[in-house]
């Protein structure tokens, strides 16, 4: 039962999101016809969302095969999903007991602080509990104190996170409608700040002027299948055919086969978009239940796609110059005595390409291209240093690969060696986690949140 309440309904985002939903239109006392409608279209939004990034990752996971043989690259590769599944025998009864007391928390501190965010992204929950849980038991943490403290942990990262990066998440979208929810934000909040400082007068990516014969390139789709294509094509002669057509197309030619990739990475693009757009036009009117009844003010802190639609050409410059860095670090580490950390093309094009769109609204294409880079080398550094504060879990070729994990994993592990004593441990967490939310509420009474339109919107 609690492998299906945590895993099964809780740990999907479809269903997650589908519940909070439910439970706005039944506190706004909606018709029963558009409460099923409502709730159905969000849940809808969402799988489509999950299509495209499956579409994707599954034409990405293409390229990476290609990439590796073509290249003979050996190191660490971060998959989130991938270590999560190694932590869960040791750690699976620990990581569902963090996950549901944080959302919990989450809930309360949106209640009782003015950080009004409702943190929606399901798997990114799970993947933080799981963390967290790695972290404190290998620094011999058990029983209650390690669910309390945990799940208060995990509970302020639910709601300090997306508040970090909300007045940017402003700037792209010109609303309070939502923020994003994701647990990359340390990487959007350093792209944005970037952008800041090296894109004054930079124009924005959504600006860039195309040639009447090349205006086909006006179609994000078109753009976006014949970059991609463009990329497959140097990587499958850098491979070549006979990998390729013995190992991965099943004897289709190599070239055509990159074509057809393309392609598909193109449609994945375009679902995720669709999948983004139906899911907000039901999922904001629907959160105004909950905000009149439970968390007055409440803000949806959804996934990192729901960005995407704001700046399509800024999604694919922030994928590709993202992926640039994390080539770029991987002969950069070495040099710091850090493990070789494998650009995972999954994170770098999600984060890399949300960190696009914030370096744009705040520095244009300037912006765009750096600010995905400074998160390109957060997502290879962050996860080498992280490496030995997992302990053994460390060291099974994979690890956490979104910058917050990094961040917080690394922070939690030097705090848990600082102290032996169980009981000062948890009274620094909850005394700098009440620090925190001081200075937040001090902060909000001197300047309360402004609607920003972006500069380079």
């Amino acid at each position: 039962m609690v492998d299906l309440i945590m895993n099964d309904i809780l740990g999907t985002p479809a269903i997650l999101v589908g519940l909070f939903a439910l439970l706005g239109l039944i506190l706004q006392r909606a018709a029963i016809t558009n409460i099923v409608s409502g709730t159905l279209k969000t849940v809808m939004g969402f799988v489509i969302l999950g299509a495209g990034a499956g579409v994707i990752i599954g034409s990405l996971d293409q390229f990476s095969s290609m990439f590796d043989n073509a290249f003979n690259i050996q190191g660490v590769i971060p998959n989130n999903e991938a270590i999560v599944a190694l932590a869960q025998d040791a750690f699976g009864t620990e990581t569902a007991m963090i996950m549901l007391f944080g959302m919990l928390v989450n809930i309360l501190l949106a209640r009782v602080t003015p950080y009004k965010y409702i943190f929606l992204t399901g798997h990114h929950t799970m993947f933080m509990a799981c963390l967290i849980a790695v972290i404190l038991m290998t620094g011999g943490m058990s029983g209650f104190p390690l669910v309390f403290i945990g799940s208060i942990i995990l509970g302020s990262l639910m709601v300090l996170m997306p508040a970090l990066i909300t007045p940017y998440t402003r700037k792209v979208t010109g609303s309070n409608d939502f923020t994003v929810g994701h647990f990359g934000s340390i990487g959007y909040f350093v792209a944005a700040f970037v952008g800041e400082k090296v894109g004054k007068n930079s124009k924005s990516t959504e600006e860039l002027k195309v040639p009447k014969s090349l205006g086909f390139l006006r179609d994000t789709s078109v753009a976006v299948a014949l970059t991609m294509f463009i990329l497959f094509f140097i990587v499958a002669l850098f491979s070549g055919p006979a990998f390729i057509e013995s190992e991965l197309s099943g004897g289709t030619n190599f070239l055509v086969f990159a074509f057809l990739q393309g392609l598909t990475f193109a449609a994945g693009v375009y679902i995720i978009l669709a999948g983004v757009r139906m899911l907000l036009a039901e999922i904001v009117p629907a959160f105004k239940g909950i905000a009149d009844k439970i968390v007055p003010n409440a803000i949806p802190a959804l996934d990192c796609p729901a960005i995407f639609p704001f700046a399509n050409n800024a999604v694919i410059i922030g994928f590709i110059f993202s992926f640039i860095a994390g080539l770029i670090s991987m002969f950069l580490l070495p040099l710091f005595g850090l493990s070789v950390i494998v650009p995972g093309l999954v994170p770098h094009f999600f984060t890399g390409a949300a960190a696009g769109v914030f370096g744009n609204a705040t520095g244009g294409r300037r912006g765009a291209v750096f600010g995905s880079m400074a998160n390109g080398f957060l997502i290879s550094f962050l996860p080498a240093l992280l490496l030995p504060v997992l302990g053994t879990l460390g060291f099974e070729g994979t690890t956490f690969g979104d910058s917050d994990f990094g961040l917080v994993g690394i922070v939690l592990g030097g705090i848990v060696e600082l102290f032996s004593s169980q009981v000062v441990f948890i009274t620094f967490i909850l005394a700098i986690l009440a620090a925190i939310f001081a200075i937040g509420i001090m902060r909000n009474k001197k300047n309360p949140p402004k609607v920003e339109e972006s500069v380079n919107s």
